[in-house]
């Protein structure tokens, strides 16, 4: 499943419902109408009834709003989008860096692992063409040879089956954390994009005169959710890179040899599902809106804990059940080695 396909879709699909707020407009200029001629109306009258000057200045706010409402798309949005976009292509740019970081320390990470294996004297229980070579040069007299690299392969395969398959199940569930918070902000744009207009007429209103800024708050908020998550992303990415730089300084050492696990890399992956939801409350924190959008996300912060929480008492069900001694390792084939390897051993001592 290709998430960045996706979340293309859904910034296609911002840009594609954008034309529907121009059907507010015509009930929104009619709204802000009324609400204007009021508006002038009671504030001339009060002002002759005290046999006061006239102020022309706040006389005017209505009819700014009003400009605002007919070009809607133009003078608002793209005013907003304009300012912001920058922010998203910055946080964006810091993430595709500490990717390409990652994925070249991985790169490495995996050529020094084949070495230690090719040093243990192992390097055909990781290379195919290792493997059927040695055993082709084994003849029938060394069968009790060949049946213990079978069972030691074949050991090492199901352990790296394991290892894959819960950490895709966790993959699924962090890209589809991303995903959620992904949809959820693009439902949220298009709601206030298309009903702005309305929500810039009802401000014309004496009493209602909150809701434009509430409004402007509350679409930058959700505006930002997309880089902070970028940012989050990005945390992460430094960390797991942080990570390698360790395994790859442990696997210089010709003493050390590499451990099989997975552990350290799910949690991450768990904070990771956990971390997506609490974007809306960080995202408050930069611009105050007050209730809407954060306060919905309550529910949703709740039950992507309560799933990060099942799934993660699932896989380690499993891994306790299947694989007793897998569990035991805290070395991760992206991530930090354990206890028991020469270099924290070298330090205790």
């Amino acid at each position: 499943m290709n998430f960045d396909n996706l979340h293309q879709v859904l910034r296609n699909l911002y840009v594609e419902m954008m034309p529907m707020c121009g059907d507010m407009i015509g009930i929104a200029k009619g709204v802000a109408g009324l609400g204007a001629l009021f508006y002038v109306a009671y504030r001339v009258w009060k002002a002759l009834a005290n046999a006061e000057p006239i102020d022309v200045f706040p006389l005017l706010r209505p009819f700014a709003i009003g400009l605002c409402i007919m070009f809607f798309p133009t003078v608002v949005l793209g005013t907003i989008n304009a300012v912001l976009s920058p922010v998203v292509q910055g946080t964006h740019s810091i993430l595709q860096g500490q990717t390409m970081d990652l994925r070249a320390y991985q790169q490495q990470k995996d050529d020094l692992e084949y070495e230690a294996r090719v040093r243990e004297g192992k390097a055909w229980l990781v290379d195919d063409e290792v493997y059927d070579q040695k055993l082709s040069d084994l003849g029938i007299t060394d069968l009790g040879e060949i049946v213990s690299m079978w069972a030691e392969r074949t050991w090492h395969d199901i352990k790296m089956w394991f290892r894959q398959l819960v950490r895709d199940f966790f993959e699924l569930l962090f890209n589809a954390a991303g995903l959620t918070i992904d949809t959820l902000r693009t439902f949220f744009l298009v709601v206030l994009s298309i009903l702005g207009p309305l929500s810039f007429a009802l401000s014309v209103y004496d009493g209602f005169h909150s809701t434009l800024t509430s409004w402007i708050s509350r679409y930058i908020s959700v505006y930002l959710w997309l880089p902070i998550a970028d940012l989050f992303s990005a945390v992460l990415a430094k960390i797991q890179a942080l990570m390698l730089e360790a395994d790859i300084a442990a696997l210089q050492d010709p003493n050390y040899i590499p451990e099989e696990g997975g552990g350290i890399y799910i949690i991450f992956l768990i904070i990771g599902i956990i971390g997506y939801f609490s974007i809306p409350t960080v995202a408050e924190w930069v611009i105050q809106s007050g209730g809407g959008a954060s306060g919905a996300m309550g529910g949703i912060n709740k039950a992507g804990t309560f799933a990060a929480g099942v799934a993660g008492g699932l896989a380690g069900n499993m891994a306790g059940r299947m694989i007793p001694s897998f569990g035991s390792k805290s070395s991760d084939g992206d991530n930090a080695h354990n206890g028991r390897n020469l270099a924290t051993r070298n330090d205790n001592h």
